[in-house]
């Protein structure tokens, strides 16, 4: 009798156990956890200057690199290449194990791919980006009757009227009807109250580099 009973016990322990694990056990109907997909970190363009580093507005591809214009030159994960740059008066920089390269008269992006090209010699397949730091070749002076006289870089392409607003405007006796703009041997003429009323708008011309305007007092 005391044998039968054990079996029994035994048997509706073995059920419970069973029953118990089926419950916890996952439907085959639920669909594993989808596995996200490996996404790469974007990489840079071999030879390719990158912009949005360096001056807003400065076009990589457009820009004439000028003697005394500081660079940034970036080598993918090679941080003794990577760095600010200045070109020197004579147009070059200096890089370790290439040495001298020419700057001066090339863009941004040209110039990336020239240092692509040098330090493929010693670095596998180099990742290079040029961008500009600080535009010193190209300038400009305002002198006279403004608030704020003195040198100005010529970052983008602007105006004479623009460039008034950058000298912070006029003093209480300037010559607003006969500003002068120096232009090497030349002389050119902006007539600030007729460019106001919307008159002799050509006058208003592109700034150059090297110019300087003067407004008497």
């Amino acid at each position: 009798m005391v044998r039968t009973r054990f079996i029994v016990f035994s048997a509706v322990t073995l059920f419970l156990c069973a029953f118990a694990a089926a419950q916890n056990r996952p439907s085959n109907s639920e669909a594993p956890p989808p596995v996200p997909e490996k996404v790469e970190a974007p990489r840079t363009i071999p030879g390719t200057a990158v912009d949005p580093v360096g001056i807003p507005g400065i076009d990589g591809k457009t820009y004439v690199i000028g003697a005394e214009d500081v660079l940034f030159i970036k080598v993918w994960r090679e941080n003794d290449f990577t760095g600010p740059e200045a070109v020197r008066p004579d147009g070059k920089i200096t890089l370790p194990l290439i040495g001298d390269v020419q700057a001066a008269g090339l863009t941004p992006e040209r110039l990336a791919a020239q240092l692509t090209q040098a330090l493929s010699q010693y670095i596998n397949k180099p990742e290079i980006t040029v961008t500009l730091a600080q535009v010193n070749s190209k300038k400009f002076s305002i002198t006279g009757g403004v608030n704020r006289p003195g040198t100005y870089p010529l970052v983008t392409p602007i105006k004479v009227s623009d460039a008034l607003n950058l000298g912070g405007g006029f003093r209480d006796f300037a010559n607003k009807k006969d500003i002068i703009i120096v232009r090497g041997d030349k002389r050119l003429h902006f007539n600030y109250n007729d460019w106001t009323k919307g008159k002799k708008l050509d006058q208003d011309i592109i700034v150059e580099n090297g110019d300087t305007i003067l407004i008497k007092e």
